[in-house]
């Protein structure tokens, strides 16, 4: 009998959806695990292979998962409304809820091919006004509790997409989503405060299990510093210009002030601008660059010296000229700064671009100062009056409290994090629950009145006037003020994107629940996620809002956890054979089920994770996925055919229990590829050994071999007269006694030089391989008191220790 994955995937697919095999148990008496992937945007035809590569893994986890005895919730959903679903739309001249509805059913279709395990019982959409219902009632406890506001603010507009964008949403200058350069627009907004939640977002990061790089983005655009807040008289007058620095220690060599375009104190003492006109023209100008061009470290710094305004130097009374840059944001801090250019690189370049003093007034502790560049490291102070042989880190506090004592600073704290702006001038998201009264103001809506749906409408297109589509339905926006019965209409921008993502892993926990968004026991069972899978481009997107999402809940008594991702794994890109990302415009994409019709499913899941480590950006590469096939067929002839053994030799047992060793091992380390490495040297070893492979390892190899080829497993398990499916199945356990603990020799290098030998069992990792290594009596005094600066292990055959 031939391995035909055409003849058997759809067979058991269909069995498992008939017999519910992967619905999750409420109330079950197990331990949980919830395995959770970044529920797809179904704003395209489909997914390919590289949307795959995450779905594979939770899969693979949460097959294990289940057969280790855990009651698994694995569910699946789709985050429908927003920019991506709503420029498919524009794109294909179909109205988004057509679009998004065929394009959901397409995509599941792809997932059902690729035999994953979803509880489809828990499905749901974000676009569903059953689901968005939630999301307004959020919305309203938001605005409940003073964290919505509305405010005319100068925001991030894509001329492309014709809206609104957050800080986050904008990448190196350009819309995340379509590449175009953004520009400023005063817009009305609903903006949330994040803000609230810095020192909780940023301090919890430290109980989680999530990649440091993920960690440490978030850390960076939360972005905590602790400084002085420095008043800066303006020269002539009552007017402060209030600078926040973490460098007091440099004030002495402060030779010029610096406004943002946007800073009040521009307007307010216009009158005294005597090139007012010059200035006017060079905030004009700021006003059309983004944040991110405007700080760039690439671009030449601008600015323009303020003729008729100086401001004086607290800390030494000095005079020093004021500049307007836009390299200073007014968002930012105070929306000022004291410029120090001996000791800050973007300062020095200003500086001798505008011929501006440079006073140097900290040294390095030992060595010379570099003339030709500023000196932005800590060091010891001098030129700098009674301050002079003090630290950085001491002279930052004496110059803070010295000033502190004359009222002209305060200790404070800053953050580079914004409040969010959460309005978006487009159609195709969920209604904000706002009503405008002209006699009451903001009126927000009941929360019997939700949810509140999205008027169904033939036009949606983008306006680009700064208002949303909605405010052309006269019939839908004008409306009674719930308050006074007076003339009243909608808030007509919707929420965007992230909205209904912010919480959706809790609707899956109950998601048929018409009278609160989450049951208290269903939420208490279930949460927090165990593992959650996704791209590490939501860093300081969907992550950093859901996080502020689920802590306000918290607050709120919604919900008992105060994290809900405890850990997170991110999934590398899968890039096309030529190293570029998959793009349907480059004509590189390749599509799982045309790899699927070719080869199977269980080739592509095997591939999938097979191509390189899991958090590693890889090529696609077709004839890797033939060779998988081929190992596939391997097995298949080997497994299919016993003959006519119960029992293997004492060498294949010993083999087949190392197996189940370390592929579970790798796998709770989700380290996918080296497993499937483990895999095929196993069949290699019984290909040598076939004879004396019996049923009883040739089960127990099927048993944790199927989370990974799960068709493949159940037919082999079913045809060698197994009743049961192979999902039931427990995960097999070692017998130690049974594994014949092969002794090797290995080498021991010191800086590449042979310094010893050491017998070990083999297949030792690289952590148990230090650890006799260091212990050994002729390597310890080689090491000791040495820092290490590297270990290059080889497994079964070489360690090297690297010192300096």
């Amino acid at each position: 009998m031939n391995y035909e994955p055409q003849n058997i995937e759809k067979k058991w697919q269909d069995y498992w959806g008939k017999n519910n095999l992967y619905k999750t148990e409420e109330g079950a008496d197990k331990p949980k695990c919830y395995v959770l992937d970044m529920f797809p945007y179904p704003s395209g035809s489909g997914l390919h292979v590289g949307h795959f590569k995450g779905y594979v893994a939770t899969d693979i986890m949460a097959r294990l998962k289940r057969m280790q005895g855990f009651n698994v919730l694995h569910p699946m959903g789709w985050d429908a409304f927003g920019l991506p679903a709503e420029n498919y739309a524009l794109k294909t001249g179909i109205h988004p809820a057509i679009t998004t509805e065929k394009n959901i059913v397409n995509i599941k279709n792809q997932m059902e091919r690729a035999g994953f395990s979803y509880d489809w019982g828990r499905e749901i959409s974000s676009a569903d006004p059953a689901y968005y219902k939630w999301t307004q009632w959020i919305f309203l406890k938001l605005y409940e509790k003073g964290l919505a506001y509305k405010k005319l603010l100068p925001i991030n507009w894509c001329p492309s997409c014709k809206t609104g964008l957050a800080n986050e949403e904008v990448v190196e200058g350009k819309c995340e989503r379509c590449g175009t350069e953004t520009t400023k627009k005063d817009i009305e907004q609903w903006v949330l405060k994040i803000t609230d939640y810095a020192d909780r977002l940023l301090n919890d990061l430290e109980g989680l299990d999530w990649p440091d790089k993920i960690k440490e983005m978030q850390k960076n655009w939360i972005g905590r510093s602790e400084g002085w807040e420095i008043s800066f008289p303006i020269k002539g007058g009552t007017e402060e210009i209030k600078v926040f620095t973490t460098r007091a220690d440099t004030l002495f060599g402060c030779t010029y002030a610096v406004l943002a375009p946007e800073h009040p104190l521009l307007e307010k003492l216009a009158q005294k601008i005597e090139n007012e006109s010059d200035v006017l023209d060079y905030i004009e100008e700021a006003k059309n660059k983004s944040d991110r061009e405007r700080i760039s470290e690439v671009k030449e710094k601008t600015g323009i010296k303020i003729i008729g305004l100086t401001a004086i130097n607290p800390v030494n009374n000095k005079e020093i000229p004021i500049f307007v840059a836009d390299y200073v944001l007014g968002h930012y801090g105070t929306g000022a700064v004291m410029a120090v250019p001996a000791h800050d690189a973007r300062d020095f370049d200003f500086a001798a671009k505008y011929g501006l003093p440079i006073i140097r007034v900290i040294k390095p502790a030992s060595g010379e100062i570099e003339e030709e560049k500023a000196f932005v490291d800590d060091g010891v102070l001098f030129a700098s009056d009674g301050f002079d042989g003090l630290k950085s880190e001491q002279a930052r506090e004496k110059i803070g409290e010295h000033l502190e004592k004359q009222n002209k600073a305060r200790k404070t704290i800053n953050y580079k994090l914004r409040d969010w702006v959460f309005s978006r001038q487009r159609y195709w998201g969920e209604p904000i629950p706002i009503i405008i009264c002209e006699k009451c103001g903001i009126v927000p809506l009941s929360e019997k009145d939700l949810p509140l749906e999205l008027p169904k409408v033939e036009k949606y297109e983008p306006t680009g006037t700064g208002e949303s589509p909605l405010a052309a339905i006269d019939d839908w926006v004008n409306v009674e003020c719930p308050k006074c019965g007076g003339k009243a209409k909608r808030e007509t921008n919707t929420m965007p994107q992230w909205a209904g993502s912010c919480w959706y892993y809790l609707r899956f926990l109950d998601n048929k629940n018409d009278k609160e968004l989450v049951g208290k026991d269903k939420e208490k069972r279930w949460m927090p996620v165990d593992l959650y899978v996704g791209g590490a481009e939501h860093a300081v997107l969907h992550l950093l809002y859901s996080r502020f999402w689920h802590k306000f809940l918290f607050d709120i008594g919604v919900i008992s956890t105060n994290e809900p991702f405890q850990k997170l794994r991110n999934v590398g890109l899968v890039l096309a054979a030529d190293g570029q990302k998959m793009s349907k415009s480059k004509g590189n994409v390749i599509a799982p089920e045309q790899v699927a019709d070719e080869f199977g499913a269980d080739t592509l899941r095997i591939y999938e994770m097979f191509m390189g480590p899991f958090d590693q950006a890889i090529g696609w590469n077709t004839q890797g996925v033939s060779g998988v096939y081929r190992f596939l067929n391997r097995t298949w002839d080997l497994a299919a055919n016993l003959y006519g053994k119960e029992k293997s030799s004492e060498k294949v047992i010993s083999e087949t229990n190392k197996l189940v060793r370390r592929a579970a091992v790798d796998l709770e380390k989700m380290k996918f590829n080296t497993c499937v490495a483990f895999f095929m040297e196993y069949i290699n070893f019984i290909s040598d050994n076939k004879e004396h492979w019996g049923r009883d390892c040739v089960e127990k190899f099927l048993k944790i071999f199927s989370p990974f080829a799960p068709h493949f497993c159940e037919e082999l398990w079913s045809n060698i007269g197994n009743n049961q499916s192979i999902t039931l199945e427990k995960w097999p356990a070692v017998d130690e006694k049974s594994i014949l603990e092969e002794k090797i020799v290995m080498a021991i290098q010191i800086n590449g030089k042979m310094r010893g030998k050491i017998e070990i069992p083999a297949d030792l990792d690289k952590g148990e391989v230090e650890d006799i290594a260091f212990n050994d009596s002729k390597i310890a005094p080689w090491i000791q008191g040495k820092e290490i600066k590297d270990i290059v292990f080889v497994p079964n055959k070489i360690i090297n220790i690297v010192i300096k």
